[in-house]
């Protein structure tokens, strides 16, 4: 294995939050990054430095403090300025408003979600598409207008999903057609001349929006399974997780969201879509977490999976859409097929039958993993070679050898904010920035030796493969077979 080498920052770096992805990023941040540590400052409300001995011993400090709307600015003075470096893993803090002040101040910046003050303000009584990663989209994009687009980088969402998936499906494309033009006989007839034209020119522009058009490509699920099991059963009244426990159960409880392909004949039931923006979404008056669909994974198999809103399915879906104007000729269906944990499921259950009401008893699962793997990637379906598969197999015993005391499923993160941290380093004025806009193997060269095995691998599997009445579904699909209403389980 041959692991990144070290990137020298001169600058300061504050590290908002030190919840189980710090943890796990902090070891990876002594080992790759070539600067004073007595510059690096760990930030959480909670007294949390008994959890990381290591990085304390290497010179950071540690500050037990709460940022507010009204302390914001004064907080981020104390530790940044010009050049600095803010890895924001925490919750619950505006990113619109830290942002700005990064843009303001010409400080770095990089996080794993886009974040409001209060998300659950108002819920109740908001409609389902003013509660979507949508609408936070929307008023990021406003305010970039106003940054500039040659302001400090800041990189939002790039976590393992959102993150890593942005960066894979960049890799699946680029071998479907790489397999479509060099292995004929894979394919089930002949390809055109002027399509392999087409498809050449693509591959050769790195041109995925005209790949993903050019393959047939019509969905693509993030699809994941994780299957790490301990040996300490989740007791009742008690929410277990292998990462952020609030974070899943804010986006498990919000409207199912998800991109919106040129391919589908008709909104499922309860859905809505946008009035303002590239309208590539819609949202589902139902929570993600109780939207099923059908899926799959190579070791895991066909599975079944949440459609958990995430930022992926704006950003990819996003970047994919072809326009014809201000049509959009082609855009493939994007959304998250999530089975965690078995622990996390019956979490999950528990937490609906409390009429949603979150457990106060809560763990993110460590050192009482025995055994599972975190299997995460995308699944590429529709296109001319059926399926095709490319992510992350990383198991819990791989893990612990690379980064002792951590889980899978934190590493996979933290991988991904490591190779964020490495690129915006060496591209500091590309103002505001989703994964799709980062070069995905300068990414991947640094996140994945600390991801396990990565396969890209073709599969023949389909919503109907494992379904005995699959034949009787589907009556508003037309005769679609890659159809969004294939995919549900009622």
């Amino acid at each position: 294995m041959n692991l990144p080498g070290k990137l020298t920052f001169p600058g300061r770096v504050l590290l908002l939050g030190s919840g189980s992805v710090s943890q796990c990023l902090q070891p990876l941040l002594l080992r790759h990054l070539d600067m004073d540590f007595t510059r690096l400052t760990v930030m959480d409300f909670e007294d949390l430095a008994d959890k990381i001995p290591d990085t304390l011993a290497a010179g950071a400090r540690y500050v037990r403090h709460r940022i507010t709307p009204e302390n914001l600015a004064t907080t981020l003075g104390e530790h940044l300025g010009r050049g600095d470096l803010l890895i924001n893993l925490s919750w619950n803090i505006d990113t619109i408003d830290i942002i700005d002040w990064c843009q303001r101040n010409d400080v770095l910046y990089v996080d794993t979600s886009v974040e409001l003050w209060d998300p659950y303000e108002d819920q109740a009584a908001k409609h389902p598409s003013e509660r979507t990663l949508y609408a936070r989209h929307m008023r990021l994009r406003e305010h970039a207008r106003r940054w500039g687009a040659d302001g400090s980088t800041a990189v939002v969402e790039h976590g393992a999903n959102p993150g890593l998936v942005s960066h894979w499906t960049k890799v699946a494309l680029e071998d479907i057609a790489t397999a479509m033009l060099k292995d004929p006989d894979r394919l089930p007839a002949p390809l055109e001349p002027q399509r392999a034209t087409a498809l050449e020119s693509a591959l050769g522009d790195r041109d995925h929006a005209q790949l993903a058009m050019l393959t047939g490509t019509k969905v693509i699920h993030i699809s994941e399974r994780d299957t790490q099991i301990g040996n300490l059963p989740k007791r009742v009244g008690e929410f277990v997780n292998t990462w952020s426990i609030e974070g899943f159960y804010e986006e498990g409880i919000a409207p199912a969201e998800l991109g919106w392909g040129t391919h589908e004949p008709a909104l499922p039931q309860g859905a809505f879509t946008h009035e303002t923006g590239p309208r590539n979404q819609i949202c589902i008056a139902r929570t993600g977490m109780t939207t099923l669909v059908r899926s799959w994974v190579p070791i895991g198999g066909p599975i079944i999976g949440m459609v958990i809103r995430h930022g992926e399915a704006f950003t990819i879906s996003d970047k994919l859409t072809v326009w014809d104007g201000d049509t959009a000729r082609y855009r493939p269906t994007v959304h998250y097929a999530y089975l965690p944990t078995d622990a996390a499921m019956a979490s999950l259950h528990e937490c609906r039958m409390r009429g949603y009401e979150l457990q106060q008893d809560q763990r993110i699962m460590a050192d009482e993993i025995v055994d599972g793997a975190d299997e995460l990637g995308v699944l590429l379906l529709g296109h001319d070679l059926n399926g095709w598969w490319v992510g992350s197999q990383l198991d819990i015993h791989e893990t612990r050898r690379l980064v002792p005391g951590q889980n899978a499923t934190t590493l996979q993160v933290a991988a991904s904010v490591l190779g964020a941290v490495h690129w915006i380093v060496r591209n500091p004025r590309r103002g505001l920035c989703v994964p799709d806009d980062l070069d995905h193997e300068q990414v991947l060269a640094v996140a994945n030796p600390y991801l396990g095995p990565c396969p890209s691998v073709q599969t023949d599997w389909t919503p109907s493969s494992y379904d005995p009445f699959a034949r009787y579904a589907g009556a508003a699909t037309d005769g679609e077979s890659w159809a969004f209403e294939r995919f549900l389980v009622s």
